[in-house]
């Protein structure tokens, strides 16, 4: 059976932010007035409907006050009612009607004097703009709000305020902007004493930390707002912040609890008359029901959910829930009633003007037609959908949908046009990596591996091997370079930072237009969007060529192989394996690229489906010294990796082998792959090394015998002696090799400090620490360490921070107890494009920063064994080896014991 194309489920609001702020509350004087009197009351029953979920019977009510206060020319009262008509038109999503209102309220609150409801109106009318996509004006009354507000007082308007300037930073995707205004209202929403205000901010900041794919935090804010509503018998919130958590659960893979917390929520937005809550929680709930592969429940609420939406007039929401019964109608094959619900959908979309949405369902309809071996219309309605988001600036979705043409194309055997969607998808791809959130990296990841696969394959059936290798090696420099930007590396020369951040700011700039132009569609504002994409990309080209240093951070295309090639020396011989695997409509494989400075050839090599499950298999055994099966894997692994090209290595009479790895690859170390036949590990047969990727920089070391001043070493050893963090042997072990290598320096304990290193690192060539350090995803627990940080007695070092340590004459920094680890899924499946925990990601921030090669450990092993092959190493560099055979050597002196103590050291860059 064939796979279906790229299916973009479009979901009810998982995550909701909470901003609403009631319209100014009828406060007046005593009045015997009756026509007034029954004004009031009026108004006090149309708060009462509005507050049951009725807002149509409330504006009803609130016409017949407002007729009243007119007559008599109450004028304060009539300002509170219009605002009151305009906060119920909006709750229907009628903005137009709700700005017309507003600004009838605005006048008379200004001609009143009363300044508490002309700052209340402000923040309502920015409350619509900002609902209806225009941030910059939303922004705008906000902050003549906060204004007033801060002039007359109002400490709990002055916190509502901020919160709402928070949450159209969120919106926008400044989410450190947002978290700014969110924690400048929290403590005044405290000191007010306004515990829901509290709970709603709380609630806010959890959404910001959702949306940037850090889990954690969201949890520990939602938890902090949950009780806090449960206080003061907001159930409205409560009910939000509950489908929140179990929207972060359904995100980070675990769908009971996902279930538990929007089963929870569920039953109070039936209580308090929230039925477009009830919606979208019951759609929500199909959602999960949907991964977890339970299509019948899937089913059972969404149809709930379309119900509702149908009744209160949601056609927005139906549209969306009509799209997510069309796909999963789609997933249990069943593609004619697929294609009936997503025709329904496509039919709302347009006539509400949802243009984005509508791209979305003319994608999915392509998926069926492609899936029932139609390509004519699959490409068709692809087509459709690709002009539509190119016009409303929708990036990741027109990926989605050349991919999806790609695909098409190779199915009906027209291979060239397939290369040239599946490169323009990649390109889009690698062009939008700088603008999405950790949280959506997962989604992307997935698509640009789908996309890469598909063309290496295609291309190497179509023996066009340079091409094939120039992509693949380009998304690992890419790969490479997104760590960087999600650690927000920093680099050494200011002037080349400073054009960075223009170009970030322009850049987002350029997104707020695009996420604008996919709420509402307007021909003059994508013509200001394709004059932005113009800007943004000459922007690009000039620091590229001005910081030729950073231009990796800008390519959208490859390097030519050829002059890649040309750096590698005489004698190296690289090894690139990519695997292919899960790509549509096509068997599981490796790629294995190998390379000289003069010849590149591939062979495409099967492997069983179970591939990842073997790798994981083996890092387990081999992290493990009382483990002792793991020949049998190391064997497995040899007979994919290195033994279909062996003749190809042995033709190239290498002196030394390089290998280039991605994903859950990178955790292995080659040198353990066994050769059953000869009973040698690798590293028994060649000296082995790594490099991040293939580039102009990878080999800047001439073979030359180094003098003593080349051989002198910085070491560091132990700054934290006492408690979790001791390491007794690094003390012994930085003596050691100082003593090993003439005008060498050590510190140790108290005095191994991070001014220290900073002062002293850019005049040695070596660099050595032996300090606990951490680089995997959520920190290193045992330890009490956050991720991404090196440990010295008075501070830490953020690796962020590496580029202004001015490493440019270091010629090789040794990371010797730092902590990394293989990522794996909920499911405990290997991450396979996992980046921001591996030691290769941490290698290329130090070769950014000027470090020419880096050695680290894969695991964290006896400090004692540590000491033993790192003196042992520093030894052979002192008799002049290079630094491939230095370590080579050291290690084979371990030889006889488990792998666990002493394959975990890998060196990383140029191994001359």
């Amino acid at each position: 059976m064939k796979q279906l194309g790229r299916v973009l489920l479009a979901i009810g609001i998982g995550l909701a932010c909470v901003v609403m702020e009631p319209s100014q509350l009828a406060v007046w004087g005593q009045t015997n007035n009756s026509q007034t009197q029954q004004a009031q009351k009026l108004l006090e029953l149309a708060i009462e409907q509005a507050n049951k979920g009725q807002p149509q019977k409330a504006i009803a009510t609130l016409e017949q006050a407002l007729l009243l206060a007119q007559q008599q020319k109450d004028r304060k009262l009539e300002a509170v009612i219009l605002a009151w008509i305009g906060f119920n038109y909006r709750n229907i999503g009628q903005p137009k009607l709700a700005l017309d209102y507003y600004n009838q309220s605005l006048p008379i609150t200004k001609e009143v004097g009363d300044r508490t409801g002309e700052a209340s109106t402000l923040s309502n009318i920015g409350l619509v703009y900002a609902n209806i996509g225009q941030p910059k004006l939303a922004l705008d009354y906000y902050n003549q709000s906060l204004l007033i507000r801060k002039q007359v007082g109002d400490r709990a308007g002055e916190a509502k305020t901020l919160n709402n300037i928070g949450t159209v930073y969120a919106d926008i995707g400044q989410p450190k902007l947002a978290l700014d205004y969110y924690n400048q209202s929290l403590p005044i929403r405290k000191e007010v004493g306004d515990r829901a205000g509290e709970a709603k901010t709380l609630n806010n900041i959890g959404f910001v930390y959702a949306d940037i794919g850090e889990p954690n935090k969201a949890l520990d804010y939602f938890n902090q707002s949950l009780p806090i509503t449960k206080e003061v018998g907001d159930r409205a919130s409560e009910a939000t912040t509950l489908s929140n958590i179990g929207t972060v659960y359904a995100d980070i893979g675990q769908p009971n609890k996902a279930l538990d917390y929007h089963n929870q929520s569920l039953p109070i937005t039936k209580e308090v008359g929230d039925r477009a809550g009830e919606a979208t929680t019951l759609n929500n709930i199909g959602f999960v029901y949907t991964n977890i592969g339970q299509p019948k429940l899937a089913l059972d609420y969404y149809n709930q959910s379309l119900l509702i939406t149908k009744e209160v007039g949601d056609r927005a929401g139906e549209a969306t829930t009509l799209n997510n019964i069309g796909f999963v109608y789609a997933y249990i094959e069943q593609p004619k009633l697929a294609l009936d619900y997503y025709n329904q959908s496509l039919l709302i979309r347009k006539q509400v003007g949802d243009r984005a949405g509508e791209a979305t369902t003319l994608n999915n309809i392509g998926t069926i037609y492609a899936y029932i071996e139609q390509p004519k219309l699959a490409l068709d309605y692809y087509n459709q959908s690709l002009l539509i988001r190119k016009q409303v600036g929708d990036r990741a979705g027109e990926a989605t949908t050349l991919n999806n043409i790609g695909f098409v194309y190779a199915d009906i055997g027209k291979p060239d046009k397939a290369v040239e969607h599946f490169k323009q998808s990649l390109t889009r791809i690698l062009e939008i990596r700088a603008n999405i959130t950790k949280d959506e990296r997962i989604k992307f990841l997935q698509l640009q591996q789908d996309t890469r696969n598909a063309l290496i394959n295609i291309l190497i059936k179509l023996h066009q091997n340079k091409d094939a290798y120039e992509w693949a090696n380009f998304v690992t420099t890419v790969d490479l370079v997104d760590y960087t930007r999600l650690i927000d590396a920093k680099v050494k020369d200011p002037a080349s930072q400073k054009a960075i951040n223009e170009w970030n700011q322009l850049n987002q700039q350029l997104q707020l237009l695009r996420q604008n132009l996919q709420q509402q569609f307007s021909e003059p504002l994508s013509g200001q969007m394709r004059e932005l994409e113009a800007q943004v990309f000459k922007k690009s080209e000039e620091i590229s060529q001005r910081f030729p240093e950073v231009a990796e951070i800008f390519e959208t295309t490859p390097t030519d192989i050829s002059r890649l090639q040309a750096n590698i020396p005489t004698g190296t011989t690289l090894i690139h394996p990519v695997v292919l695997t899960d790509t549509k409509n096509a068997p599981n494989t490796i790629a294995l690229f190998v390379l000289t400075k003069n010849s590149l050839t591939v062979k495409q090599v099967s492997v069983p489906k179970q591939f990842y499950k073997l790798v994981k298999q083996t890092y387990e055994q081999l992290t493990n010294r009382l483990k002792y099966e793991y020949l049998d894997n190391l064997e497995s692994l040899y007979n994919l990796l290195i033994a279909p090209v062996e003749s190809e290595i042995q033709a190239t009479k290498p002196q030394q082998l390089g290998f280039i790895a991605s994903g859950a690859l990178r955790y292995i170390p080659f040198d353990t792959l066994y050769d059953s036949k000869n009973n040698q590990f690798l590293l028994e047969k060649y000296p082995v090394s790594y490099l991040t990727r293939l580039s102009t920089r990878s080999f800047q070391s001439p073979k030359t015998n180094p003098s003593p001043a080349q051989k002198r070493v910085l070491a560091f050893g132990n700054p934290s002696p006492n408690g979790l963090l001791a390491l007794t042997n690094a003390e012994i072990e930085v003596k050691k090799i100082a003593d090993t290598l003439p005008g060498s320096k050590f510190f140790t304990g108290d005095k191994a400090t991070l001014d220290s290193f900073k002062i002293l690192a850019p005049q040695f060539p070596l660099l050595h620490l032996a300090t606990h350090g951490c680089f995997q995803r959520g920190g290193c627990l045992k330890l009490k360490l956050e991720e991404n940080v090196l440990v010295f007695a008075d501070e830490k070092l953020k690796i962020a921070d590496a580029a202004r340590l001015g490493l440019e004459n270091v010629d090789l920094i040794t990371l010797s107890a730092c902590q990394t680890a293989l990522q794996t899924d909920n499911s405990g499946e290997p991450i396979i494009d996992d980046n921001e925990a591996s030691i290769t990601g941490l290698a290329y921030l130090f070769e950014r920063a000027g470090a020419k090669a880096v050695i680290g450990n894969l695991w964290s092993i006896d400090d004692k064994a540590t000491r033993d092959i790192m003196v042992e190493f520093y030894q052979n560099l002192n008799q002049g080896k290079s630094k491939t055979q230095a370590l080579r050597e050291a290690k084979l002196t371990q030889i006889q014991r488990h792998p666990f103590f002493w394959s975990s050291f890998v060196l990383i860059g140029d191994p001359n």
